[in-house]
């Protein structure tokens, strides 16, 4: 905001302008000899000059009284913006506040349940937990962190209790004879039998951690499902439940019945993690990279039309049940070295961009590729690679296309490439000992 100019520069001037007119009136004033009709000249020279100084008195009061209201206006701009620049401080200050006692808040909170979680008791746990869900649902920035740690708590050490006996009505018989017995044997000889020992809680205890840990897992699926369909994410709003672009870090996690179907998280590590019951990862989405290499999967296992945007491992990951990638999209790279595939194995209509390492990996029961497009839009981009691939069974890669067969491949024993008359190749079976070829 500009100052004001000093007066000095105009009420100088004008003083001695008024103080000159003022004199040369008391010289006119005191002069002598004057002729009659001079003295008349002189008088109406006196009183113009009397008129213009009483004239620039008046232009002077003037400029003094709009110089005064011009200060005055000023000095109301100048509070007015000083009252607008202090209310906007105060309301940075207030809301500098407020935020200040939200983090307070949210941090004790967070303490709170994260010291939940270190209980003795099931109950109490479980409580730290849908604490630690509500806090990051209302706080979207703290939501990474939540989740980070509710990974923590699944990748601590974990025995999962031990299945309850079947029913035996004859064991149960002969040792509620037994208890009779000693019972009656101890009447006739008059001593008091022992106390009988305090089961063991141990197993009540795992089972309680049991229901912790499905509930964690159920925080996570809960909140990484998006329901929206997949060609419509850029123009449907997210589901107030969904957090966007978490993060997992699973390894060497005890998970049991683990679904997140429909999912879709960035980096997830499963690296060493054990799935015991079922895995289900169909229409899951990773936009990074993804590790399961080391993994267990005891059970049946689903990836089908699961979306891998980065690098995938699986190598030496390990698959007991059946496991099924079909129409799964792999957009990097994916290794499944040394994987071991213990049941069914599909990978029918999956389409793989990067290169797909299969080395020495080991399929017990049939495996199937059918219609597994290589390189190109739909297809591999780079090398195929089943050196060392054990098939105990059979392996099914009908209708495989590669678009540039003559990149280095190494495929599985029993099959080979033909190439078309447009260039790509066309996987087809060797000629069978027991009778001819069939292209595949």
């Amino acid at each position: 905001m500009r100052t004001p100019r000093p007066a000095a520069w105009w009420i100088v001037p004008v003083t001695l302008l008024v103080g000159g007119v003022v004199g040369g009136v008391a010289w006119l004033l005191l002069g002598a000899g004057w002729s009659a009709a001079e003295a008349t000249a002189r008088q109406g020279a006196i009183q113009t000059a009397l008129a213009a100084g009483a004239g620039v008195g008046a232009a002077v009061t003037l400029m003094l009284a709009f110089r005064r209201q011009r200060h005055q206006e000023h000095a109301a701009h100048v509070n007015a913006y000083l009252a607008e620049r202090n209310a906007a401080l105060a309301e940075q200050v207030a809301d500098n506040t407020k935020h200040d006692a939200t983090e307070r808040r949210v941090t004790d909170l967070y303490t709170k349940a994260a010291e939940q979680l270190g209980h003795d008791k099931a109950a109490v746990r479980l409580a730290g937990l849908y604490a630690l869900e509500r806090l990051a649902q209302d706080n979207p920035g703290h939501r990474q962190t939540i989740v980070n740690v509710i990974c923590a708590y699944l990748r601590m050490p974990y025995t999962p209790p031990e299945p309850a006996p079947a029913p035996d009505p004859e064991r149960d018989r002969k040792a509620a004879l037994r208890a009779a017995r000693r019972r009656y044997q101890a009447a006739r000889a008059g001593v008091a039998l022992p106390a009988e020992p305090v089961p063991r809680q141990e197993n009540g205890d795992r089972e309680g951690e049991l229901q912790v840990r499905l509930t964690a897992q159920r925080v996570l699926t809960a909140h990484l499902r998006d329901d929206r369909p997949a060609d419509q994410r850029s123009t449907l709003p997210a589901a107030p439940a969904f957090w966007e672009g978490m993060r997992l870090d699973l390894t060497g996690a005890i998970l049991i019945d683990f679904g997140l179907t429909s999912g879709h998280v960035a980096t997830a590590i499963f690296s060493k993690a054990t799935f015991t019951g079922t895995a289900w990862f169909s229409v899951m989405t990773f936009t990074g990279d993804a590790w399961f290499d080391e993994a267990t999967f005891t059970g049946d296992t689903r990836f089908n039309r699961a979306t891998f945007t980065g690098d995938v491992s699986f190598d030496e990951a390990t698959f007991t049940g059946d496991v099924s990638f079909d129409e799964a999209t792999f957009t990097g790279d994916a290794w499944f070295d040394e994987a071991t595939f213990t049941g069914d194995t599909r990978f029918n209509r999956a389409t793989f961009t990067g290169d797909v390492s299969f080395n020495e990996a080991t399929f017990t029961e049939v495996a199937w590729f059918d219609r597994v497009t290589f390189n190109g839009d739909t297809r591999f981009d780079g090398g195929i690679w089943f050196r060392g691939a054990t098939f105990t069974k059979d392996a099914w890669l009908n209708g495989a296309t590669v678009i540039n067969p003559a990149k280095r491949h190494s495929w599985p024993d029993g099959w080979l490439v033909k190439i078309t008359p447009e260039g790509t190749g066309r996987l087809i079976r060797k000629k069978a000992v027991n009778g001819p070829a069939g292209e595949a």
